[in-house]
Parts: structure tokens; sequence; C-alpha cells
């Protein structure tokens, strides 16, 4: 029978009314505390004007001071694409708005744009100092990545489309943000810059003349190496890196074109020899690594006769197309082909041999392979063949040896290790392939 109204229910009636108000109360427990996190981005979001440069302040961890700026389009897409910008020396962030078209072409595709401002006075980012070259380690990186996370907490952003790009200091600090943050950013384009880790110094100059004079020269594995020790045991995707130098550069000099080719070449585990050379302008030479397409895993322009300040409209746009930004989409990964991976051991009281056969599934010749492989707890290796084994223990690389290097579609190679063990004598249950994960069989 039903409840009068302003009457007190009594009997089955209150306790089927308290039976429900002590079910609903999680429901409104969990709502209290989920809602002031949702406010808070709606907040930050709603405080940026869009359609205009504007400054943001408190973003996070900022060790050197560097300020922020964020260009947030109109029509800004559910879940954007975030773009970092980085100036030249002696510019600042609006003049990188102001000299460049990624704010229009931010306004075509919905995505945020990011624009980093050094305040120190050479006005030059931090691409030398021990701290700036490893993750985490200080200096400008370090308030880089937290504008970047500011950027994807308050827009919802996709934190696969994260990319850097940047002219003369700034194309350093993009070579230095792919180097710090291969987890971070998934592709980057660098105007007239140098390989990560050339301009390294110990004496807190700023400058590194035999770098910039592009007489600093190290094989392909040499430069990898460096750029991967900023992430020691990182193993998983690397970054595209798409490369911009003019032949009659007289600041950051030629060879570092070169250079910077087998650095990310190496990185990206791909050959030096192009897969594709065209001219896609005239005095433009344009060659792909690794790849034909838009998206080849490393893209190199070189500019006949052109000198440092090679920056000019319309090159933006090439740089969207090569990010993957021009389509709305998201870019593919950033490593070539596919692989299968099987393993199996043979353990013994203390010790064990792992026989490991890597298959490259995909349709996409590899020449230079780095496998990565995590071992399981207690595990140490104490030798190897078919491939070299670093470190020892935990997260593991295996490099190429020299005969085995090239895995056309379909081949295999085997390898192998023999290890000490406390009692897990397990084969490693995931693998990576020069970045991408592969099946275990």
């Amino acid at each position: 029978m039903p409840t009068p109204t302003g009457t007190t229910p009594t009997g089955p009636h209150r306790a089927l009314l308290v039976a429900l108000f002590g079910a609903l109360l999680p429901l409104l427990a969990a709502l209290l505390v989920t809602a002031p996190a949702a406010t808070a981005r709606t907040e930050a979001a709603d405080a940026v004007p869009t359609a205009t440069l504007t400054e943001v302040t408190d973003f996070g961890t900022n060790p050197s001071n560097l300020r922020m700026y964020v260009y947030v389009p109109d029509s800004v897409t559910a879940h954007p694409a975030v773009l970092v910008a980085v100036h030249w020396c002696t510019g600042s962030g609006p003049d990188m708005y102001n000299g460049t078209e990624y704010d229009t072409l931010a306004d075509q595709y919905g995505f945020v744009v990011v624009y980093p401002s050094v305040t120190r006075s050479s006005k030059c980012f931090d691409v030398s100092s021990p701290q700036a070259l490893k993750r985490g380690g200080g200096s400008d990186p370090v308030g880089i990545k937290s504008m970047v996370d500011w950027a994807t907490r308050t827009y919802d952003a996709d934190t696969g489309r994260v990319f850097a790009t940047g002219i003369s200091s700034g194309a350093m600090m993009t070579n230095v943000l792919l180097g710090d943050y291969p987890d971070v950013f998934a592709a980057g384009a660098a105007f007239s810059g140098v390989p990560f880790g050339c301009f390294a110094t110990t004496d807190g100059s700023e400058w590194n003349s035999a770098c910039a004079q592009g007489t600093i020269t190290r094989t392909p594995q040499q430069w990898g190496d460096i750029a991967r020790a900023a992430h020691p045991g990182y193993t998983g995707p690397r970054p595209r890196m798409q490369l911009w130098h003019g032949t009659e550069d007289d600041v950051l000099r030629y060879p570092n074109f070169g250079e910077m080719i087998k650095q990310w070449t190496n990185v990206q585990g791909v050959g030096q020899t192009p897969a594709a050379t065209d001219t896609p302008q005239s005095g433009w030479t344009r060659t792909r690594y690794g790849g034909t397409g838009d998206r080849a895993p490393v893209e190199a322009i070189s500019l006949q006769g052109v000198g440092h300040n090679l920056y000019a409209n319309g090159m933006a746009a090439r740089v969207l197309t090569f990010f993957g930004l021009d389509s709305g989409g998201p870019a593919p990964q950033p490593q070539p082909g596919a692989c299968k991976v099987t393993a199996t051991t043979n353990a013994w009281n203390t010790g064990l041999t792992a026989s490991l056969t890597i298959t490259n599934t995909s349709t996409t010749p590899i020449n230079g392979w780095r496998l990565g492989l995590t071992l399981p707890a207690g595990q140490t290796i104490t030798n190897g063949w078919g491939a070299t084994y670093t470190p020892a223990t935990g997260a593991v690389t295996a490099t190429n040896a020299s005969y085995n290097a090239a895995l056309a579609p379909g081949a295999s190679v085997s390898i192998g290790y023999q290890a000490n063990h406390s009692g897990n004598s397990a084969a490693p249950g995931a693998f990576t392939l020069n970045g991408t994960a592969c099946t275990a069989g």
C-alpha cells in the first residue's frame, strides 16, 4: 500500500527504503570522489582561451624556469594530438608561434600546440649538460615533459600522438627529447640540428665548437648507443625522425646531417642504405630509410645551396604528413615490420641454456636488429651466441652479429645464451624487435 505524503514509513516500507539508501551510498561516494578530478580538468581547459596564444603557469616540475605557451584551436578534437614546437637561439615561444604555421594547421586538424620558451640570457635550449642528456635528469627536457603532461591531462590528449619539432637550438632539443623520452614522443622533425649527445659538455658551457663545425664523427652503433643511454633498459618503440639540413649551413655544419642519419637509423634498427630517394622540390634530395612511404622510420631532406636558416612556409605541412597529423588519424607504430620469437630453455641445478628463434613476419626487410627481452628474476647471462647481450640481467638487449644482421621477409635467425638461475629457469615471455612488440611462440 503506498505511503501517504507527509507520513513516516513504517514496517516493510521503512525496511525497503533503508535497503535502497544503503545501496545508493557506495554510488554517491564514488561520484563525490571522482567529480573533483573531472571538474579540475574542465576548469583548466576552460581557463585557456581558444584560437590565441596563451601562457600557462604552474604546469609542473620546471627546474630551468622555462615558460610555457599553448595554442588550442576552436575546433580542437576529442583526444587531440599534441605538438611541441621548439624555438631557435635568441628566439622565444611567441617567436616560434609567429614564425611558423603550426597554429593555422592546428585550426585545420584540431591538435594542440605547445611552445616552450627559454628564460636564460642566451635564449638557447640546454642540449649540452649531463642533466639534459638523461631521462628525468633535470634542466629543460624535464620542464618540456611537464608541459606535455599538462596538455595531455587538460585536454585528455592521445598519448600515442605526441610529437616534437624545432629549428636550430630547437632542432637540437628535438633530438634530445626523442632520446630522453622515447616512450613519450611518437616522432620528431629537426630543422638544422645535430645528433643527440653531440653538443655534450661537462664544463657548464652551452656551446660545443667541434660539434657545431661538424668534426665529431662516430659510427652508427656509437651514435645509437649514446641516444639509448639516455633511458637505460628501455626496449619499447622508438620515435621516427625527420631531418632537414642545408648544404651551406655555416652554424651547425652539414656533416651533422649525415651523423644524425647514422644515429636515428641505428636507433630504429634499419640500414644505412636508403629505401627510397627522390626530389620533392628543386634543389631538395629526400632519402627514406626502413620504408618508402610518407611515414618511413627515418626521412632526411637535404637542401642544396641553403644555409642555416632553411625553414620556410610549406615545410610545416610536410612535417604533419610525416607525423600523420594531416589525416586526422593516429600515426603508425614507429618501427617497421612485425616479428615472432619462439623461446625454449634447458635447465639443470642452477644453470640453463636458452634457444631463441626470431622470425621477420613482415613484408619489410630488416638490416640490423636488436631484440629486447626481460630475464626472469634471479637469472644472469654468462655467455651467448648469435648476438651480443647487454646487460646480463633484467631488461636485456640482444644485438645482431655481423653475419646475421639481415632478415628478409619470412626469414628466421636462431640465437641463444647460457645463464645462471636461482630457481626460476623459465624463458622470457615477451619480446620486442627494434622496438616493435613480437608475437611470442
